[in-house]
């Protein structure tokens, strides 16, 4: 069956069951791969993606409820587009206040759950520009990170937030 979604700030069609998971359709169909499978069950975070403003995960998510809706991936974060033999001259400028800040407080170590990290901070910061420390760990509830970087990872989406209020960015 063919199905339309906004993905990003485009319209995307996907060949696809209706039950199939969102995650499958954004990695397999439109080669979305930041959006990454950890559990499959719903219960890691490694596959959250913003839909209309929240954070959902994406592994079991039929694709058919995502159909209508505003989504957001990884991947619509800052960007850096490699033009000569891989050197940019000013990239962090292209990278998002989120990514400064998780590079700048290493707030990562293998980066398997970074992406869902970064999008559930993502969905909390586009609401609430000054979180406490209590609402940023109550936003990152669902995203498990087995590396230990969490005191850095607060660090870092406070260090965004801060950044993205001084710019007015989101």
């Amino acid at each position: 069956m063919t199905l339309m979604l906004q993905v990003n700030g485009r319209a995307r069609e996907v060949q696809a069951d209706a039950e199939t998971p969102l995650l499958y359709a954004l990695r397999n169909d439109l080669g979305l791969i930041g959006t990454r499978y950890g559990c499959g069950l719903g219960q890691c975070g490694t596959c959250t993606v913003i839909i209309d403003g929240k954070a959902v995960q994406s592994c079991d998510l039929p694709v058919s409820a995502a159909v209508g809706k505003q989504i957001t991936t990884v991947e619509a974060l800052g960007t850096v587009e490699n033009e000569v033999e891989n050197e940019v001259e000013n990239a962090d400028e292209k990278l998002h206040p989120l990514q400064r800040a998780f590079i700048a407080e290493q707030a990562a170590q293998c980066g398997y759950c970074l992406s869902g990290i970064l999008m559930a901070a993502k969905a909390l910061l586009d609401v609430n520009k000054d979180p406490s420390d209590g609402d940023i760990r109550a936003a990152l509830e669902g995203n498990l990170c087995r590396c230990g970087t969490h005191g850095r990872i607060l660090r870092a989406i406070k260090r965004a937030a801060e950044e993205m209020r001084n710019l007015g960015s989101s």
